[in-house]
């Protein structure tokens, strides 16, 4: 009984140890910004020189499934960009496109003959219909709008020699509690896991949509599983693959942020489900990082395993609540790492928040807390069905971008 005693107690201080490590890095990261800003110094991009001249045609997909009502949107959006060199690939999914017809021919209309039902799929059947003078792969979900300067933004990126440059997201909508719960949720996730990263010349982490990879990396990618998480599928392949993933804040992409409970719990339920799925894709980026001696790759991999913010955090309480009966000190330290991250937590989303409305909402994270907690008791639904994120608002770039007040045009 004593060995299995001493068993769980090491286990228990392995758990709290890797927890509280997960819980500093914020607050590390917020340090190294603040030192970077204080002091004036490069980041990485500003370093990197430009090793090309050449400008990149963009192949940008698109894709849509069941639904086009958002397409025209995106589409205005990407017709006014400051840099033309591109074509569109539209993969309509199980969708009607009788009400859909474009003019340019550099916009190209595919339907697939059978049902998809998957991002994958869509993307490789887009991939099999691109012209040869198409270099890099862009990805966009249907619901995204691009700011005027997107594309001449990620062309410096390429020209400074990045292969795989992920896009900055700004929250399209944030008229729902909900809404502005989730781009708090991003503001965040943004700055810890790409922002900063860059600044000190480590891989970014990527999303599904604002991707941008070289034509030949992507069709190197081999996936054996189509319903959910490419990304991570495609980011552990990648950050392996290329030296730096590149992450580009001034090319801004708007996404539409979950505005109702239901599309906020399918959200959830198959990023949740996704982080499992690919848990040893995570094992294997920090292992091979460790085999490399590559701290890039050690790094990301370390990363990539932590669980969802809300359970770090709610194994932070519970280990709290049973170290009040067994380790006062460690009580103690832990009341402290908590104050320490709450600080950062709300550091961080006003430095990067624009809208005072999201800093209020910052007291209802609770209930959101909630609600991705509900979410880790459907994890089944997952692995069923294709959960699709419903999308409804019809905006335009215009509306989201004042033309006075924009930022500046690449040069």
């Amino acid at each position: 009984m004593k060995s299995v005693g001493k068993i769980l107690t090491w286990l228990f201080d392995i758990i709290q140890v890797i927890d509280a490590v997960y819980l500093l890095i914020p607050f590390v990261l917020l340090i190294i910004y603040f030192f970077y800003k204080i002091f004036h110094i490069q980041t990485a991009i500003q370093h990197k020189k430009k090793i090309t001249n050449q400008n990149f045609q963009f192949g940008i997909i698109i894709t849509a499934h069941q639904d086009t009502k958002l397409i025209h949107p995106l589409i205005d959006s990407i017709e006014k960009q400051s840099y033309k060199k591109y074509n569109v690939y539209i993969v309509a999914d199980d969708c009607d496109i009788s009400s859909i017809s474009f003019k340019s021919d550099s916009i190209k209309l595919l339907q697939p003959e059978e049902p998809l039902n998957s991002k994958v799929k869509s993307i490789q059947f887009a991939l099999n219909n691109f012209s040869i003078e198409d270099d890099v792969v862009l990805i966009l979900d249907a619901d995204n709008l691009i700011h005027p300067s997107f594309l001449c933004v990620l062309n410096k990126y390429f020209q400074k020699g990045y292969k795989v440059v992920q896009a900055g997201f700004n929250p399209k909508n944030t008229s729902t509690n909900f809404a502005k719960m989730d781009a708090i949720g991003d503001l965040y996730n943004f700055f810890v896991e790409r922002e900063v990263r860059m600044m000190i010349g480590l891989s970014a982490a990527i999303w599904g949509s604002g991707i941008a990879i070289d034509k030949k990396i992507y069709s190197e990618v081999e996936f054996t599983n189509f319903l959910g998480g490419f990304d991570k599928k495609l980011q552990a392949y990648l950050v392996q693959r290329v030296e730096t993933i590149a992450y580009a804040p001034e090319a801004i992409l708007f996404d539409e942020k979950t505005s109702t409970p239901d599309s906020l719990e399918k959200q959830r339920i198959r990023w949740i489900s996704t982080y499992f799925k690919y848990f040893s894709e995570s094992i294997q980026i920090f292992l091979t990082g460790i085999y490399n001696r590559n701290f890039n790759q050690i790094y990301f991999g370390f990363n990539t395993l932590r669980p969802p913010l809300f359970i770090i955090l709610e194994i932070a309480f519970v280990t709290t609540a049973i170290d009040w009966f067994i380790n006062k000190t460690l009580y103690y330290d832990w009341l402290y790492l908590l104050a320490c991250f709450f600080f950062t937590f709300l550091s961080i989303i006003i430095i990067k928040g624009k809208d005072s409305r999201l800093i209020k909402t910052i007291f209802l994270l609770p209930f959101f807390v909630f609600k991705q907690t509900v979410s880790l008791f459907k994890l089944s639904k997952a692995k069923k069905t294709f959960l699709k994120t419903e999308h409804s608002n019809i905006i335009y770039i215009d509306q989201l971008i004042d033309p006075k007040n924009t930022i500046k045009q690449c040069r």
